[in-house]
């Protein structure tokens, strides 16, 4: 019988040791979440950039509406030589976005939501998955489709992608026929498969407008017969899959334009299962709307202001979210130079409807 070297002995001893050592903790990461970057979203979009770059987010969600297009945005307007024309605006107007509003996040991935401005005529869902497609067809997006199902090969305005445990989930609720029974089906497949996967710790789920029933109702899936359904639907498989398997959900929108923590303290939901965390964070450079009648009810809420939330995602995978509010003094300075001081000045103290 051959018998170890003592080498052999004393390298098997050291491999054992080191196997018994608890792995290395995760370290807590970052993301950066808002919406609704029409009519002032040129000179906040690269703040916000500058400022997910600052906190070293992993990436950048945006919720929706990109541009106005029913009629100019201020920013685009500010730097036209001439009175602009429509038909160039609406030909122009994702580029816009595109150049002005994605690019100072270079290298850091930016996710995409569909708003109801991508729809506002001339637009489509066709033309926004054109325009789109090199955001919303990226590697990660792409292979999980695919490991969801070989054969997928469509791109849709709707889909996911998991990083470290998470899933991040985003719908497509831009018309009033949303969510259909063909996004429905799939939503209800990804959550069946994160309940069976123990790798999963925790979902967030973000889309433009807000789950039906929330402190925002007025301007929510609560606006439409089949959105409001839909959108019960999907709240109550998120509450299910939350009690029954164990999972940590947290539900983020925009559409209305100011922060809001807590959206789901209604009575609705307070005696139809159960109160889902939830946030409103349209404050990316949209005309600001005055806070709903029970905006009291919420954790927090602020109106008139600018900014995003940082997500804060914790080794134990549950996530912390605070409102990062942005201020004149954080637009770029090159961006102050190419819009003008007074402008930027006027994107802060007059863009809002009350």
């Amino acid at each position: 019988m051959l018998r170890p070297s003592r080498f052999a002995v004393f390298l098997f001893c050291v491999a054992s040791f080191f196997a018994a050592l608890p792995a290395p903790a995760q370290q807590p990461w970052t993301f950066a979440v808002s919406g609704d970057s029409r009519n002032c979203g040129n000179l906040v979009m690269p703040a916000i950039a500058a400022a997910a770059h600052h906190d070293h987010a992993a990436f950048y969600w945006h919720l929706g509406d990109f541009r106005a297009i029913y009629d100019f945005d201020q920013d685009y307007k500010q730097l036209s030589a001439a009175p602009p024309l429509i038909i160039d605006y609406e030909a122009n107007a994702w580029d816009d976005f595109i150049q002005n509003q994605l690019a100072p996040f270079a290298d850091t991935p930016v996710y995409l939501a569909i708003g109801n401005h991508e729809l506002i005529p001339p637009k489509t869902r066709v033309d926004y998955l054109i325009q789109f497609a090199d955001w919303l067809d990226t590697p990660d997006i792409m292979q999980q489709r695919l490991r969801d199902n070989p054969k997928d090969h469509r791109l849709r305005t709707y889909y996911h992608w998991q990083r470290g445990g998470i899933d991040f989930i985003t719908l497509d609720n831009a018309s009033p026929d949303q969510f259909d029974s063909g996004q429905l089906a799939w939503l209800e497949r990804v959550l069946d498969a994160d309940a069976k996967d123990s790798s999963i710790a925790t979902l967030v789920v973000a889309m433009h407008e807000s789950l039906p029933d929330s402190i925002a109702r007025g301007h929510s899936m609560s606006d439409s017969p089949q959105a409001e359904a839909s959108g019960r639907r999907a709240y109550t498989d998120l509450l299910k899959l939350q009690q029954a398997a164990n999972k940590n959900i947290y539900v983020l929108a925009s559409h209305s334009h100011f922060f809001m923590d807590g959206i789901f303290n209604t009575d609705y939901w307070r005696g139809n299962g159960g109160v889902l965390p939830g946030w409103i964070v349209g404050t990316a450079g949209a005309v600001r709307y005055p806070l709903p009648p029970k905006a009291a009810d919420a954790k927090a809420a602020k109106t008139n202001v600018y900014g995003y939330l940082l997500a804060i995602v914790n080794p134990n995978r549950t996530i912390d979210f605070r409102f990062h509010e942005l201020q004149e003094k954080d637009v770029p300075p090159e961006v102050v130079t190419r819009f003008s001081q007074d402008f930027v000045h006027q994107c802060f103290i007059a863009n809002r409807s009350n």
